[in-house]
C-alpha cells in the first residue's frame, strides 16, 4: 500500500443552529483530522446523528467546514470556485450513496456514463465504458433498464459503476449497504473492497456497523465531534 496521502483533512469544525425553540448551535465536528492514503480503506463508524455524513460531505467538497482545510492530493479545495470545485470532483471522487440517487427518467446505461458526458467524453466513448462497468458488476443485461426496474441490490451496482465512470482517485461510500438484505450486503462489500486490489483506488466507508467497518485498514471511530483512529 503506497504511502502517498490522496485526500487529508484538518482542523476540521463545522456546527449547525439547532431547529428547536431554543436555537442552540451544535458542535457536530470539532478540530478534526484525517488523512487518507493512495489504495488505503478507511471506515468511520459512531452512533447515528454522530456526523459521519457532515465529514463525508465536507471531504466530497459537498459541504463547506466552517473551519479547517480539505486537500484533494495537493489541491486546497477551499481555494477553487463553485464551477472548478464541481469540476474537480467529478474527475477526482467517485460517489455510492446508501439510496443510490440515480436519475430515474435515464436507463442504467445513461446513469452511468452520465459523469463522462458532463465531463466532456464523446457519447460512443461513454457508452462503451458504461457497458463494461456494468458488466464488471453483473448488470450488464439490465444495462436499457431504468432505476425503478431494479432490484436494490442492482441498483447499488450500477451506482458503483457510475462512481467508476471516470476513474477517480477515491472512492466515498456512505452507508452503501444501509438498505440490503445480508446477501446484498456481502456483495456489494465484495466488489467495493475488490477495487483497491483491482484499481489501487482508495475507500472511504462510512457505516455504523464494526463488523464491516473491520474489513478496513484503517477504522475512526467518530464521537463528540471527535475523531479517534485504530488499525483494523
Amino acid at each position: 500500500m503506497s504511502t502517498d496521502v490522496i485526500l487529508s483533512a484538518k482542523r476540521i469544525s463545522k456546527s449547525y443552529t439547532s431547529t428547536s425553540g431554543d436555537k442552540k448551535n451544535l458542535q457536530v465536528l470539532q478540530n478534526l483530522d484525517v488523512s487518507i492514503e493512495k489504495g488505503s480503506i478507511h471506515a468511520v463508524v459512531g452512533s447515528s446523528g454522530s456526523g459521519k455524513s457532515t465529514l463525508l460531505h465536507i471531504l466530497g467538497g459537498l459541504d463547506r467546514p466552517d473551519q479547517g482545510s480539505v486537500h484533494w492530493g495537493d489541491q486546497l479545495i477551499g481555494d477553487l470556485s463553485s464551477n472548478q470545485l464541481a469540476e474537480k470532483r467529478n474527475e477526482f471522487l467517485g460517489f455510492v450513496f446508501q439510496f443510490h440517487h440515480l436519475l430515474p427518467e435515464f436507463s442504467a446505461l445513461e446513469n452511468v456514463a452520465m459523469p463522462a458526458l458532463i465531463k466532456g467524453m464523446s457519447l460512443e466513448d461513454a457508452q462503451e465504458r458504461a457497458l463494461h462497468l456494468l458488466d464488471q458488476f453483473g448488470v450488464a443485461e439490465r444495462s436499457e433498464h431504468k432505476p425503478t426496474q431494479l432490484s436494490g441490490g442492482e441498483q447499488q451496482r450500477v451506482s458503483m459503476a457510475r462512481a467508476l465512470m471516470n476513474k477517480p482517485q477515491i472512492i466515498l461510500a456512505d452507508e452503501p449497504t444501509g438498505n440490503l438484505d445480508d446477501k446484498n450486503t456481502n456483495l456489494i462489500l465484495d466488489l467495493l473492497f475488490d477495487l483497491r486490489e483491482k484499481e489501487n483506488i482508495s475507500i472511504l466507508l462510512i457505516t455504523h456497523e464494526m463488523n464491516i467497518a473491520s474489513r478496513s485498514d484503517v477504522v475512526h471511530e467518530l464521537k463528540n465531534g471527535i475523531l479517534v483512529s485504530q488499525k483494523s
